[in-house]
């Protein structure tokens, strides 16, 4: 899945986009609100962390122009305005849920799922098969056995599950997976479905390769 933190004080973007990233998610940064609403314009994300007060176009702002164009991105404002004000007005603009600066990491990687979670419609956990992958914890087990993952390979099962039965190509895979500045090649690619298909081919669980298009996590029989 692929964030977007729109954010002026480095520091705290820079730990923010680590902890992420840790965790299996892309993450690009805008240290202001004209960046932010360009690249939401131009790339498709799963969630927008928005800072309030940001230099050249406020974050009420991009919210506002973000809700014009009809989108649906959930949207978790990070903010030092704490007033009962500020948060009123940044939920009735849109916003699906509000944080205050100081934060704790554990408390915000919480929220990020279960807004992710909620955007995605669907239940905290996905079966496929002999695979269950509960996505409040991030963790897939095939038949009560927990499966070791990377970071990357996390990321790669989400999107594959959250498309089941579908196309993936490898360009959107890349889109979902890398944030600005990643390089991440299609060999790469290739390499990530490769550890995963073997990790979870056990359990009778198919990544099915579409020459010259993609991948596609098979849809067991009867589900």
């Amino acid at each position: 899945m692929r964030i977007l933190i729109a954010e002026d004080d480095a520091i705290i973007a820079d730990g923010l986009s680590r902890s992420l990233r840790q965790g299996g998610y892309a993450v690009d940064w805008a240290p202001n609100g004209m960046e932010a609403d360009t690249a939401l314009v131009t790339v498709s994300y799963d969630l927008l962390i928005l800072d309030l007060g940001l230099p050249k176009l406020s974050g009420l702002e991009v919210l506002k122009r973000l809700r014009a164009r009809n989108s649906q991105l959930p949207v978790l404002i990070l903010t030092a305005l704490d007033g009962t004000g500020d948060r009123v007005k940044g939920l009735d603009l849109g916003a699906d849920d509000y944080m205050v600066k100081p934060f704790e990491l554990p408390e915000l990687e919480a929220r990020v799922r279960a807004l992710t979670r909620r955007s995605a419609g669907t239940s905290p956990t996905i079966q496929c098969g002999a695979l269950t992958y509960d996505q409040v914890g991030r963790v897939a087990q095939i038949q009560g056995q927990t499966l070791e993952l990377s970071a990357r390979e996390v990321g790669l099962l989400e999107v594959l599950l959250s498309r089941m039965g579908r196309l993936v190509s490898k360009d959107q895979l890349v889109d979902h997976l890398c944030g600005w500045g990643e390089e991440v090649s299609h060999n790469a690619i290739e390499v990530y479905v490769h550890r995963l298909r073997k990790k979870i081919e056990p359990g009778g669980v198919k990544i099915a390769t579409v020459r010259g298009l993609g991948y596609c996590l098979e849809r067991p029989p009867g589900e």
